[in-house]
């Protein structure tokens, strides 16, 4: 549970310092995923949730 909450806490940390750092960028992105077709964003959401479950696993095996 400790390696859980270590990991939500770097995600607002990465998270944040984009909105603080590129405010502009973020509002630009933001813009660009609402007119996104939903299927891109779920397919896009998927290879990241796979990519992002392969590095845990190997770092972890």
């Amino acid at each position: 549970m400790a390696d859980f909450v270590t990991a939500l806490g770097l995600l607002l940390v990465i998270e944040g310092a984009l909105y603080a750092l590129f405010p502009d960028g973020m509002q630009r992105m933001m813009r660009a995923a609402l007119e996104t077709p939903s299927s891109r964003l779920r397919n896009g959401g998927i290879a990241a949730l796979l990519f992002g479950f392969a590095i845990v696993w190997f770092v972890r095996s």
